[in-house]
């Protein structure tokens, strides 16, 4: 059985474009769980983007491209062999393409504390650059453009679940990401940043 908590009427905003999304999502957990090998359920974090100097789970760092107060939400739904992540955002500028991708770390005060891009196959050579590290299915992907009221939905699965090695935050970017070598992964400099517990 799913159950919705309404966490409160601007939490209920966020979340009603991808009730659907959620299910979806949702709707793979009782068979996860039924695997031996599943100790982890859902994640999700749903908070307003603050000042680092403020901020707790959601920072900003440039607050022209994401300002204070917008609004994130990242769901990590673990199923047999794969993991599905979905992001949905609010009140960032109109019409505008980002890059986001999951990090290693948690977010802090500073940009660059998140860590690098988390890998399924970590790339030996980092920072990495390289497309067969860099790319879609061995990192976490969430690029999205916004709508003409500064929303976006985006979605991705990889088909890998995280182990020992966990992500701990989603990095939104300030251009879309790069497939091509030596610049694979790249997305411009850091904007901002939810902590996730994945």
């Amino acid at each position: 059985m799913l159950t919705i908590i309404l966490l409160a009427s601007a939490s209920v905003k966020l979340l009603l474009p991808i009730v659907g999304a959620v299910v979806l999502c949702a709707a793979v957990t009782p068979a996860a769980s039924a695997d031996p090998g599943f100790d982890r359920g859902m994640a999700v974090t749903v908070a307003s983007f603050e000042a680092p100097d403020a901020a707790t789970k959601a920072f900003t760092y440039d607050p022209a491209l994401v300002p204070v107060g917008a609004k994130a939400m990242v769901m990590a739904v673990p199923a047999r062999e794969s993991t599905k992540v979905l992001l949905s955002v609010h009140g960032l500028v109109p019409n505008r393409t980002y890059g986001a991708h999951a990090h290693q770390r948690p977010c802090g005060t500073a940009a660059a504390d998140s860590g690098a891009h988390h890998q399924h196959v970590v790339d030996p050579n980092q920072p990495s650059v390289d497309p067969a590290y860099a790319n879609p299915n061995n990192e976490i992907w969430l690029d999205f453009t916004t709508d003409h009221r500064g929303w976006a939905v985006v979605k991705t699965a990889v088909p890998w679940r995280f182990a020992d090695r966990r992500a701990g935050s989603v990095v939104v970017h300030a251009q879309k990401t790069s497939t091509e070598a030596g610049k694979a992964g790249t997305a411009g400099p850091r904007v901002a940043c939810a902590t996730v517990k994945f």
